[in-house]
């Protein structure tokens, strides 16, 4: 949500800051709500003050035995007035609250100009590509091989866009899912969450899915929601609450199904696991003072990079352009891990984490707020979050980056004490 202050007070600058996001507005009609609301208001107290002096007088022309019937008359109507404005006041509340929502979170200044991920920046790279004697294949050819990447009986029990998991894969992707978490709690300190998988309309406002994004969400019977991530819930942990300034940061840390109904990626990544409805992804969150927010995104970004180092996978960090940031993000990198069989053994790099921060654009729509017990400050706190990693798109990585070429695949050494003595992976009979 934005700042009507800010609007109120920096018009043509708020229009110049939609309009990097590619979306024209003419703030005039979003003042002119706010100053009839603001008209209002200011008419409201005015009546107030005079119904409170009226109810006063009442009580001395009792004392005194004269007629009140006038007076009486009087606060009857201030209090119909004040009824009738009242009303107004949340009919247009409610209208200037319905531009504000559908309107992305403002981009900071060092993001780059641009329209499509072809447009995004390269920041940095880390590791080498593997080299391979012979062409690399790509996760489904290696799974099938293997036995256990069973698209035709999830697809028999969910349909189009689901998958079986067996035996020692889905040891693979148990163990990455504890690698993760126990590499950010050891190495980072981060406070492991286990939260719902199901939430309220509210908690989806806050994080800005909802209205805008229903198309790509699961709707329960019962009016809930699925969660497309563990960012929904983590963030609202904080939701309509004042939190103590000295206790931040607040870094959270979830491994969870995710559940994604891929409206707005109709036809695309339809091959294998990389865009599924269900998977597992283990997802970070910072609660943070304003202040501190942009350390806390390098931080981030990080503890992501640290598990692909561990694991040995290379990859690059790319910031994202104008065009590609997320609807609540201000500025977001995205870490691309390279995939050696994609696009017939030639390779291509896909992302595997995306790591935001948010300022307070979503402490704002879930009125989240922090309070400076010295100075009394009361003011709205910065979110961040990002992947730490997606289970199912490092397992990918795993299967074509340590293919060999009997069809078996290498278990990288900082996972082998979670996987029960395994060293290689081979085919099932």
């Amino acid at each position: 949500m934005h700042n009507i202050r800010y609007i109120r007070n920096n018009p043509e600058q708020f229009e110049k800051l939609m309009k990097r996001r590619g979306i024209l507005i003419n703030s005039s009609e979003i003042l002119d709500i706010d100053n009839s609301i603001r008209s209002y208001q200011t008419k409201m107290q005015v009546l107030q003050e005079k119904r409170n002096k009226a109810s006063k007088e009442i009580g001395q022309m009792i004392a005194q035995g004269s007629d009140i019937s006038d007076l009486k008359k009087n606060i009857s109507d201030y209090k119909s007035e004040l009824a009738f404005m009242d009303e107004k006041v949340k009919e247009l509340t409610l209208q200037l609250n319905n531009l504000l929502i559908e309107l992305p979170n403002s981009l900071d200044e060092n993001v780059p100009e641009g329209k499509t991920d072809d447009d995004n920046i390269f920041v940095k790279s880390w590791g080498e590509k593997p080299n391979f004697a012979f062409k690399p294949i790509d996760h489904v050819e290696i799974g099938e091989k293997l036995n256990q990447i069973d698209f035709k009986r999830g697809v028999k029990i969910s349909g189009s866009r689901f998958v079986l998991l067996r035996g020692q894969l889905a040891l693979l992707e148990r163990a990455l899912a504890t690698f993760m978490i126990e590499t950010h709690l050891l190495d980072n300190q981060f406070e492991e969450i286990s939260p719902p998988f199901i939430v309220k309309e509210h908690a989806l406002f806050g994080t800005g899915q909802l209205p805008k994004f229903s198309d790509d969400l699961f709707h329960t019977t019962d009016d809930r929601w699925l969660i497309p991530t563990a960012e929904v819930p983590l963030t609202n942990i904080v939701s309509n609450e004042i939190i103590d300034m000295n206790i931040l940061p607040l870094r959270f840390v979830s491994n969870t199904p995710c559940f994604r109904s891929e409206a707005g990626a109709a036809g695309s990544d339809t091959r294998g696991m990389i865009r599924q409805h269900q998977f597992s992804k283990v997802e970070m969150v910072f609660i943070t003072h304003p202040s501190k927010s942009e350390k806390e995104l390098d931080y981030l970004v990080s503890c992501a990079e640290k598990i692909l180092q561990k694991l040995n996978l290379h990859y690059r960090v790319m910031m994202l352009c104008s065009g590609d940031v997320g609807f609540s993000a201000k500025k977001t990198y995205d870490l691309e891990v390279w995939l050696p069989g994609q696009n017939s053994g030639q390779g291509s790099y896909r992302e595997i984490s995306s790591c935001s921060n948010c300022g307070d654009f979503q402490a704002r729509r879930m009125n989240a707020k922090f309070k400076d017990k010295e100075s009394n400050e009361i003011d709205f706190l910065h979110t961040l979050n990002g992947s730490g990693l997606a289970v199912g798109r490092t397992m990918i990585a795993i299967l074509e980056n340590y293919q060999q070429s009997d069809g078996s695949v290498i278990i990288p050494e900082v996972l082998l004490p979670y996987m029960r003595g395994l060293k290689k992976i081979e085919a099932l009979n």
